[in-house]
């Protein structure tokens, strides 16, 4: 299947996998609010065999067959860090110098 990979400018490390190119009509209102302005980043042949680096294929797929689209959010790492408490004291010692 022919796929459309579109990097958020609002969200860092997330990625919205279209069906069809410029596809942003089976969008719901909300989550194109969220992801705010898209950058096309590539295009590619996608099938259950192909490995990507955080994604399971079969189920990009599986998205993109029964709505369209995929929604490719930031490893979980990534998340859980900014959430740490040490990553908000260091915020908090920098504000204080």
């Amino acid at each position: 299947m022919q796929c459309f990979v579109y990097a958020s400018r609002r969200k860092p490390d997330t990625y919205l996998w279209l069906a069809r190119r410029d596809g942003f009509d089976v969008l719901p209102d909300s989550l194109r609010g969220m992801l705010g302005e898209l950058r096309f980043a590539l295009e590619l042949q996608l099938d259950a065999q192909r490995r990507l680096p955080r994604e399971d294929a079969a189920q990009v797929l599986a998205h993109l067959h029964e709505q369209g689209w995929h929604l490719q959010m930031p490893p979980e790492s990534a998340l859980t860090g900014a959430n740490h408490p040490a990553y908000g004291a260091t915020l908090r010692d920098t504000q204080a110098e």
